[in-house]
């Protein structure tokens, strides 16, 4: 007999790689107040709520700025950010994110996003994968950024499901982190050894086979 369980999945660096985008957006901001800026320091966004990570990179450069400004650079980040998703597709998907969905989806288990993206839904849609998600936690449903694991505890209370039965797909340390401060199950997809707090670890979805699945939906 099949349990019901949930999973929850993260969405930037999980699903889509829309980190890139993400990168290139506060590039460009970070370019016109002359900070620099490399892949490397984008590694500490990872998690990171929108407005965390515009002071991260002021704190980079040591650049003072009002809130005015401040409010002005997010506005724009994020425009630039969604001139990029324009022509976002199917193909945007992460190698081996839809057989997981679509095995999960037979084997009637319930399934949530939990990112702190704001623009989750949209991203969904142009991937044609919204049907899939029983609930969608994003950054505009909650006012705490992980390792705060509230996005996580939100979601698994939409599907009805306690936090031993839910299971969380994330590639940032924060997001592992507020998963296991959440008591669920954590799953790094990604460098283990970066993700090393995580409970299981995997390269990506690819590496994911349905023995493990069912493992998950048997426990």
């Amino acid at each position: 007999m099949k349990k019901t369980k949930g999973f929850i999945f993260d969405l930037d660096g999980v699903i889509v790689d829309t980190a890139k985008y993400h990168y290139l957006a506060w590039k460009q901001i970070a370019d016109s107040l002359s900070i620099e800026f490399t892949h490397e320091h984008n590694e500490l966004l990872k998690g990171v709520s929108r407005v965390r990570s515009l002071d991260i990179i002021l704190e980079l450069g040591n650049v003072q700025a009002t809130q005015e400004q401040k409010d002005q650079w997010l506005v724009q980040k994020n425009e630039e950010y969604l001139s990029y998703l324009v022509n976002m597709d199917e193909s945007e998907l992460l190698p081996g994110v839809l057989p997981v969905l679509n095995y999960l989806k037979e084997n009637q288990q319930l399934i949530a996003l939990g990112s702190a993206s704001k623009n989750a839904r949209p991203i969904l849609e142009k991937t044609g994968i919204l049907s899939y998600f029983d609930a969608i936690v994003d950054g505009n449903d909650v006012s705490n950024a992980k390792p705060d694991p509230e996005v996580f505890l939100i979601a698994a209370k939409l599907l009805n499901v306690p936090a031993s039965a839910a299971f969380v797909f994330e590639d940032s340390v924060a997001g592992i982190q507020a998963a296991n401060i959440g008591n669920m199950t954590s799953i790094g997809i990604g460098d283990a050894t970066i993700l090393h707090e995580a409970h299981y670890n995997f390269k990506d979805f690819t590496c994911i086979g349905t023995p493990f699945l069912n493992e998950l939906i048997q426990r």
